[in-house]
């Protein structure tokens, strides 16, 4: 559990000094405490509440869920996207109400060639139900995709003239369609998330 005291503290305008003193314990244990490199009870944690005349509750940092952003895509534009961060280095988003993180992947959308459906900096969200197909069941929708030269696109996914090849149909109804492109895979997108409502963080 993670708590947020420091900036309470600043706010009343004291310092771990003072704070130690009122709690009767060391200041090198209040620093502790505050950094959480000591353990955190319930008589510490209630004690700073009522120093810094606050509900415990609003000393508690809630831990929630993410997910990774993998990369960019385009619609219009070629912009080379997936495995973009290195593992582990890469932005993270808030999980969204409805959605788990597991199996969940993001992508962030890159230029203005998705307008009006889509905007820079909005975020969709996808799960690859295995990592080199097209499901059946994506074809029809608009999907997160990757052709066969690893470029990523989000476009409507239909099938192709013969047997591995997909139409590609544009979101934006001026775009570019393209025919016939061999994919490597396609996930449907299954939400999206204007780029307002994304809280990024990197890990």
């Amino acid at each position: 559990m993670k708590f947020s005291i420091r900036e309470k503290r600043l706010a009343a305008g004291l310092t771990q000094e003072d704070m130690a003193e009122k709690l009767e314990i060391s200041t090198g244990l209040y620093n502790g405490l505050e950094k959480g490199k000591r353990r955190m009870n319930e008589t510490y944690l209630e004690g700073i509440a009522i120093i810094l005349g606050v509900m415990v509750s609003d000393l508690i940092i809630e831990d929630k869920p993410t997910i990774s952003i993998a990369g960019k895509v385009g619609a219009g534009a070629q912009v080379p996207l997936f495995d973009a961060y290195e593992k582990g280095d890469g932005p993270q988003v808030e999980c969204p109400p409805g959605i788990g993180p597991h199996g969940v992947v993001a992508v962030e959308v890159e230029g203005d060639s998705m307008e009006p459906v889509y905007s820079d900096g909005d975020l969709l969200f996808y799960s690859r139900n295995g990592h080199d197909s097209v499901p059946d069941e994506v074809i029809g929708h608009k999907c997160v995709c990757e052709d066969a030269d690893g470029m990523g696109w989000v476009k409507q996914v239909k099938a192709g003239d013969e047997p591995g090849l997909f139409h590609l149909i544009s979101i934006n109804p001026s775009g570019k369609n393209m025919h016939n492109v061999r994919l490597k895979w396609a996930a449907r997108v299954r939400l999206h998330w204007p780029a307002e409502f994304a809280r990024k963080k990197w890990s």
